[in-house]
């Protein structure tokens, strides 16, 4: 992740100490620092690392005006006031990344700078992020296959009910004088003895399939107040909840409408209606990167990226990867590179290309690459399996549909004549 992309920022004044007075500028939050800048001068008065902070407190200023104090090393500390829209969604976006920027390596390493970063780490770091995508859309279709069985149990017993039905349509068909016919008697009495399903028993096939739970800021509408929350990605739907587990809002799966990727950090999730105004949540996430892989699979068609943003969601739709000639495919990245790796060419000269050395990467690493790449390999064939058998069960499916509709018209008509 680049790590001079702005996150956020806000409209506010910074406390120069030296100086004794208060300086109008603009607080700006990015990956891996927290930096003001003045209005007028345009000059950056302060900028410190997030791995730096060691705490972000709310006080007040001259006991009148609401600040906002970040503590930097143990015993610089420095003040923010006049925040807008207000000095408690600043504080809820600051602590959400600060958090997470500790809980996470990914800060360390953009610290650390992409020339520090080789070659082959690099690589790693592409096929692990793939592997882990890969995963993802294996756990959804593995539900998906899970909801195709129940479907299938579910047709069962409506092939058996309609079995039970054709034999007392068949009873109430028959005149009272016909030898062969029981009457509704004995029915009655065995449909009075054959057990009833539990209640729970149909919550059970109403499981949710939790996919990922993440740490979100969210806020409805138009509204700016960022609160905190978390937000779990569903095999039927999202579920958006507050900092109390308490459930804000839910999206079913085909309530969703749009998704719009404003950031790798943010996006919009909306459920349009006619006649009244449409129900969208703005969410924030240091993670969000990771809902978005997931989104991408379930909501294909309708999440929206931006133009500047193809390049790090969808490199096979980025120019960049055009021209490179990638077409955003890890295996052939890793196939070439391997081979340059351990099979350098030879110069003109007779010597070793500069190019390839730098790219030269340890035995260590590319046995680990191999191992991502071998366990990306058995995940892809197991999916091809699920989907071939899910293809099959698509068949059947259709098949029983049409039959079970049939013989539901059927005796549909049967019971309208007995009327």
């Amino acid at each position: 992740m680049n790590k001079d992309l702005c996150i956020h920022s806000w409209p506010g004044s910074y406390y120069l100490d030296n100086e004794k007075r208060w300086v109008y500028g603009k607080l700006s939050l990015t990956p891996c620092q927290l930096s003001f800048t003045s209005d007028k001068e345009g000059l950056t008065l302060t900028s410190f690392k997030l791995s730096a902070i060691t705490g972000i407190k709310k006080e007040a200023s001259s006991f009148i005006f609401s600040s906002l104090t970040v503590l930097v090393g143990g015993n610089e500390k420095h003040w923010f006031s006049s925040l807008q829209p207000n000095r408690t969604v600043v504080f809820n976006v600051i602590e959400h990344f600060w958090q997470a920027q500790l809980l996470s390596s990914e800060g360390v390493e953009l610290e650390a700078g992409p020339d520090r970063t080789s070659k082959g780490r690099q690589l790693i770091s592409l096929a692990s992020s793939s592997h882990q995508r890969l995963e993802d859309t294996a756990k959804v279709l593995h539900h998906q296959g899970e909801q195709f069985d129940r479907i299938m149990k579910g047709l069962d017993k409506i092939e058996s009910d309609m079995d039970v039905a054709n034999r007392l349509l068949t009873e109430l068909e028959s005149p009272p004088w016909w030898p062969f016919s029981s009457r509704l008697r004995k029915t009655q009495r065995e449909t009075k003895e054959q057990p009833e399903y539990p209640a729970s028993a149909s919550k059970a096939f109403g499981k949710e399939g939790l996919i990922l739970k993440v740490p979100v800021l969210y806020s409805q509408g138009p509204d700016p107040n960022l609160k905190q929350g978390t937000l779990a990605v569903l095999c039927s739907g999202l579920e958006i909840s507050d900092s109390n587990e308490q459930l804000v809002h839910k999206y079913r799966r085909e309530e969703v409408d749009d998704v719009k990727v404003q950031s790798p950090y943010e996006i919009v999730v909306r459920q349009r209606f006619i006649g009244k105004p449409d129900i969208s949540f703005t969410l924030q996430s240091a993670r969000m990167t990771d809902v978005v892989s997931i989104v991408e699979i379930q909501y294909s068609k309708k999440v929206q990226f931006r133009e500047d943003l193809l390049g790090l969601f969808k490199p096979e739709d980025s120019p960049v990867s055009e021209n490179l000639g990638m077409g955003g495919s890890i295996w052939n990245a890793a196939t070439g590179f391997l081979d340059r790796v351990m099979h350098p060419v030879s110069a003109s000269g007779g010597q070793i290309s500069q190019q390839v050395s730098e790219q030269t990467v340890s035995e260590a690493e590319a046995q680990e690459l191999r191992q991502i790449l071998r366990k990306l390999k058995s995940i892809a064939l197991d999916t091809e399996t699920e989907l071939e058998r899910q293809d099959e069960v698509l068949d059947v499916i259709s098949s029983s549909t049409d039959q079970a509709t049939s013989r539901i018209n059927t005796s549909h008509r049967r019971m309208r004549k007995l009327l």
